[in-house]
């Protein structure tokens, strides 16, 4: 978290509302551990990482809707081992994150 907190405060400064995603459960393999974290500013400005890239765009995009209406979510990503090697992830396995909007 300390790595983000520049670019936070950065994009606060500057009047910009600011999602926080954090990875609360992991099943299986993933890229990024538990307690990994990425912000969104609501200009699509991003900071950190929750999946190494698989799912940053989602997550990025339902940030944007957490913005907006204020209300966090918990979201569930998921792909088989098989679907993973298939599209050349070296991983399968299962995160879920919580995205919520920061003072």
């Amino acid at each position: 978290m300390h790595e983000l907190l520049p670019g936070i405060r950065r994009w606060q400064a500057a009047g910009k509302r600011v999602a926080l995603a954090t990875v609360v459960d992991v099943w299986g393999s993933a890229p990024r551990p538990l307690g990994s974290k990425m912000a969104i500013s609501d200009a699509g400005e991003i900071a950190g990482s929750v999946s190494g890239g698989c799912v940053e765009g989602a997550v990025a995009t339902e940030a944007q809707d957490v913005l907006h209406s204020g209300v966090p979510k918990l979201l569930h990503y998921g792909v088989t081992r098989e679907e993973a090697w298939a599209v050349g992830l070296a991983c399968g396995g299962t995160i879920e994150v919580f995205v919520e909007p920061i003072d």
